[in-house]
């Protein structure tokens, strides 16, 4: 079952991208005083926009509808894992399985927004941006001409004000507990805020290690390559004055992905071992 919801999950972000790639498509609503806006379609549209929407909509409803029926008899309960607390859904209850199928699915879409963000981030002193870096600023928006310390900080504000703003509703449905103090679910809101930076452990060695299969092996000219090259370059900038190069080797991939590797999960998860073996909590009650 996590397995199915996983794989739903994946179809409805194709369904919300699809949808913003429509709203992005400069021939959707040209504008007529540009040289684009005197460009029609030859063909006309077979998909709009609002169709995506709606069925990404009938998705989140149609899979809450299908777990009601299927949880209880393989008994199977929904667990939304934000890494400093598991959120446990009642599995026979239709309210509480609709907020997991959209709980489930927005975390998915926080996260790969995030990540876009970071790889902006990364690259905000690429000259003349490649067709990969403006299809992710064309996706962000605004946000990618912020400075760049505020949008490191943004998606932790951001998740930290979604816990608060859902939590009265976790509450009443019984999926968590009540705080004693509004501090301490500031608290926990920063915490859940603080998991995603952590996911970036499973983003950026991707990078690193697609960069060092492509220094080595051609794979031919495409932007994407481009882009992974400069994305790696920039990550591995602070590691250029380590003597990592052995011959014609170069290990800075290498000791990069190992270096992720501590900061994003072995640290994190030692000292949340640690706690747990002193019964102390991160998590405030």
């Amino acid at each position: 079952m996590g397995l199915i919801d996983f794989i739903l999950n994946l179809v409805g972000t194709l369904l919300w991208f699809g949808w913003r790639s429509v709203r992005l498509d400069p021939l959707v609503r040209p504008a007529p005083a540009t040289l684009i806006g005197t460009i029609r379609r030859a063909e006309p549209r077979r998909v709009l926009g609002w169709q995506l929407l709606a069925g990404l909509a009938a998705l989140l409803l149609l899979r809450a509808l299908l777990y009601c029926q299927i949880g209880p008899e393989v008994d199977w309960t929904p667990k939304l894992n934000l890494y400093f607390v598991v959120l446990a859904f009642r599995n026979h209850l239709f309210l509480p399985l609709l907020l997991f199928s959209v709980l489930s699915f927005g975390r998915i879409l926080i996260i790969l927004y995030f990540w876009m963000l970071v790889l902006v981030i990364v690259n905000r002193r690429s000259g003349s941006p490649d067709p990969v870096l403006k299809a992710l600023r064309a996706h962000l928006g605004p946000v990618t001409r912020w400075p760049w310390l505020f949008q490191w900080v943004l998606p932790l504000l951001l998740v930290a004000a979604l816990w608060i703003a859902l939590h009265p509703l976790l509450v009443q449905l019984r999926i968590d507990s009540r705080v004693e103090t509004h501090g301490r679910l500031v608290g926990q809101g920063l915490l859940v805020g603080t998991a995603l930076y952590l996911s970036l452990q499973y983003l950026l060695p991707v990078f690193l290690f697609a960069h060092l299969i492509v220094s080595y092996v051609y794979l031919g000219a495409s932007p994407l390559w481009d882009f992974v090259g400069s994305t790696a370059r920039n990550l591995l900038a602070p590691l250029r004055r380590l003597p990592l190069q052995l011959a014609r080797v170069d290990f800075a991939p290498v000791a990069g992905v190992a270096l992720i590797f501590v900061l994003l999960h072995w640290l994190p998860d030692l000292i949340v071992r640690k706690m747990a073996q002193h019964n102390l909590s991160l998590w405030p009650q």
